[in-house]
């Protein structure tokens, strides 16, 4: 299904399209291919409020419970007091997708948002934007979306929010502007998880990019991290460097395997040979 403008009132306000769900629309109103680039021109005055419009009409009341248990929202878990509208990340990147030209003003007002997947939705169309912007060398657009990430970095307050934009915007720009990469060793060093995984995960860039040092200093640093889900990030990132030089990662296990947490350190060896596998583990109960 995909929505179609069926009328618009434009004030200087405002922007009020009313929509019709395909193929529901009357024949004269169905979208033709022809006309796909016009429609591209009225989401670039899109607002953010007909975004989570769209949103709410993709909500059910099952997702939404699902999404709460997902999350871990009750009381001392790390996703309390989240709030959730009920949509799947498909139906949100679908949304994304349509309203990939909204300005920047408005995405922060998404990203702002209390609503888990309006925040959702507002990185995933940054990222749209970064990697169309990254692909045609526009470095000060690229800088533009960092800096107003970095801003509003309080925002990106979830595992999944973390994981689809910190690679793709934060690892992006860093990795293209060495000097500025000391933000990383500052994130890494904070009191919020959130950061402390952005600058992890942030990793994932370099990592595809054959630049694997970073991602070892970090993981190194969050070896005595209290928290289970820098523990995932850290051996997700060091799985992922094995994937492309497993004698880097081997070497780094040689000497780190002992001290890591053990979550860590399954997650990093979990595509290794069995025999391995059983070698870093007999490292890390050796040391207990």
């Amino acid at each position: 299904m995909y929505f179609v403008p069926t009328s618009t009132k434009l004030s200087a306000q405002n922007l009020e399209i009313n929509f019709c769900a395909a193929p529901q629309c009357s024949p004269g109103q169905q979208l033709l291919d022809s006309n796909k680039h016009l429609l591209l021109l009225v989401l670039a005055l899109m607002r953010a409020n007909l975004a989570i419009k769209q949103l709410k009409e993709l909500a059910t009341d099952d997702r939404k419970k699902s999404n709460l248990r997902f999350f871990k929202t009750g009381p001392s878990e790390y996703g309390h007091g989240d709030q959730f509208l009920g949509v799947t990340v498909p139906d949100t990147r679908w949304v994304a997708k349509r309203f990939e030209a909204l300005p920047s003003e408005e995405i922060i007002k998404l990203l702002q948002s209390p609503l888990h997947e309006v925040r959702l939705l507002g990185l995933l169309i940054w990222v749209k934007q970064y990697q169309k912007h990254e692909k045609q060398n526009a470095l000060d657009s690229m800088k533009l979306i960092y800096k107003n990430y970095l801003k509003n970095i309080k925002y990106v307050n979830n595992w999944d929010l973390v994981d689809l934009s910190a690679p793709s915007i934060f690892g992006s720009y860093l990795f293209k502007n060495p000097r500025e990469q000391k933000i990383l060793h500052k994130l890494i060093k904070s009191k919020n998880l959130w950061e402390r995984r952005i600058a992890i995960i942030s990793t994932f860039y370099f990592i595809r990019k054959g630049h694997y040092q970073t991602t070892l200093i970090l993981a190194e640093k969050l070896i005595n991290d209290p928290e289970d889900l820098l523990h995932k990030a850290s051996g997700w990132m060091l799985r992922e460097v094995g994937k492309k030089d497993l004698p880097t990662l081997l070497t780094f296990l040689e000497e780190f395997a002992p001290r890591l947490p053990r979550t860590a350190l399954r997650y990093a060896i979990e595509k290794l040979p069995a025999q391995q596998k059983k070698y870093f583990m007999n490292l890390k109960t050796q040391s207990i």
